[in-house]
C-alpha cells in the first residue's frame, strides 16, 4: 500500500520555494519561513502569486512530486509533473473501456452510485445526530431527500446507459443540495446556502465547497498518476480539452466525505463565520486568506483520521482512500476484479 505522504500547501502571496539539498524551503520577502524534507511530500499546491525555482521544479518532477498551481481562491491553473508512471498496457485498457459505452456505464454507474450513497450518508448522519433539534418540516425534507438519494444510488448501480447514469446523478444533486442549507446549524446570515453555484460561487458555503473540491481534485489526480492511469480520460465525465475527466470521476464518491463534511464541520463549529468571506464584483463570494489556512488545516486533519475501508475491510487513513480507489480501478481495468467497487461511507 502506498505510504501516506503529505501535501505542502503554500498560501502566502509572494512566497518563493527553492531547493536546498533534499529539502524544500519556503521563503517570504527573503526570510525562510519553512523547511520540509522532500521525501515526506507527495505533492505541492501553490495558491495565488507563489513562485518556485527551476531547480526545485525539476527535482519535484524527478521525484514524482506533483506541483499544482491554483488561483488564490482555488481555481486550477496548471500542473507540473515528471515522466508518466505506470504500464502503457493499463492505459490502453483504460482508453478502450472509455470508448466502450457499456463498460463506461458500468464504471461510471458505480462511481455515481458511490457518490449518491455517500451523500445519503451525510443526510442520515445529520438526522441521527441533530434531528431532535430540527424543525419538523426540515426533518421531513431531509428524510425525503435521503430516500430519493438511496433510490438514485440503486438505479445508478444497475444502469446500463451512461446518459441514464448522468440523469440519476443530476436528480441526486438536486435532492442533496436542495436541503443542504438544513445541514448548516449556524444562525449567521452570512453563511446561508442559496443553492449550488460554482463559477462564480455566490455565497459563503459555495465558496467553501468549491475551494475544498479544488484541493480534493489535486489529490485524486495525484492518486491516478501514481497508479499509472491517465487522469484526463474518464468514464462518467465526457472528454473535454483541459479537463481531467477521470480525476473528476474519482472525486465524485469522495466529495461527501472529504469536502462536504469538512465544510459543514467548519461552519457548524464556528471555525468560519460570514466575516471570513468577501464579495467581489459580479457577485462572487470568496474565502479570505486567513480562512483558507483554516480550511487547509481542517482538510489535512480530516485526512489523518482512521476508518475501515468497506471493500478491503482494513483500517486506513482517510487520506489514503483516493489512492486505494485508484488502485482498485486499475485492478478492474486489468481484469483482476469483475467490477469496480466504489467507496461507500458507513
Amino acid at each position: 500500500m502506498r505510504q501516506h505522504l503529505n501535501t505542502l500547501f503554500v498560501t502566502t502571496e509572494g512566497a518563493w520555494l527553492r531547493k536546498d539539498g533534499a529539502n524544500m524551503v519556503v521563503e517570504v520577502e527573503g526570510q525562510e519561513r519553512g523547511r520540509v524534507p522532500a521525501h515526506m511530500m507527495g505533492g505541492v499546491v501553490c495558491f495565488g502569486r507563489v513562485g518556485m525555482s527551476p531547480a526545485l521544479m525539476g527535482f519535484c518532477a524527478e521525484q514524482g512530486i506533483g506541483v499544482s498551481f491554483l488561483t488564490e481562491h482555488g481555481r486550477f491553473v496548471a500542473r507540473v509533473e515528471g515522466a508518466q508512471s505506470g504500464n502503457v498496457l493499463l492505459r490502453r485498457r483504460q482508453y478502450r473501456q472509455a470508448d466502450d459505452p457499456a463498460a463506461s456505464a458500468r464504471i461510471g454507474g458505480a462511481m455515481a452510485a458511490g457518490k449518491l450513497a455517500n451523500q445519503r450518508a451525510v443526510l442520515r448522519r445529520a438526522l441521527r445526530d441533530h434531528g431532535d433539534g430540527l424543525a419538523p418540516d426540515r426533518v421531513a425534507a431531509l428524510d425525503d431527500a435521503q430516500r430519493r438519494l438511496g433510490d438514485a444510488a440503486r438505479h445508478a448501480a444497475e444502469a446500463d446507459d451512461l446518459d441514464r447514469v448522468r440523469g440519476l446523478e443530476g436528480e441526486g444533486a438536486n435532492a442533496y443540495f436542495g436541503v443542504f442549507n438544513h445541514l448548516i446549524r449556524s444562525a449567521d446570515p452570512g453563511l446561508a446556502f442559496r443553492g449550488r453555484s460554482r463559477r462564480p460561487p455566490l455565497d459563503a458555503p459555495n465558496a467553501l465547497l468549491s475551494f475544498l473540491y479544488a484541493i480534493l481534485g489535486h489529490d485524486c489526480r495525484a492518486a491516478l498518476e501514481v497508479v499509472g492511469l491517465d487522469p484526463q480520460v474518464g468514464f462518467l465525465h465526457r472528454d473535454r480539452p483541459g479537463r481531467a475527466g477521470l480525476a473528476l470521476d474519482l472525486m465524485e464518491e469522495l466529495r461527501p466525505l472529504l469536502a462536504d463534511r469538512v465544510a459543514l464541520s467548519l461552519l457548524n463549529r464556528g471555525q468560519l463565520t460570514g466575516r471570513d468571506f468577501e464579495q467581489h464584483e459580479g457577485g462572487a463570494v470568496l474565502l479570505r486568506e486567513d480562512a483558507r489556512k483554516t480550511v487547509l488545516t481542517a482538510y489535512q486533519d480530516r485526512k489523518r483520521e482512521d476508518l475501515t475501508h468497506p471493500f478491503l475491510e482494513e483500517k486506513v487513513t482517510v487520506g489514503l482512500i483516493a489512492h486505494i480507489q485508484a488502485r482498485l480501478l486499475a485492478r478492474h481495468l486489468r481484469g483482476d476484479l469483475d467490477r469496480y467497487p466504489p467507496f461507500l461511507w458507513k
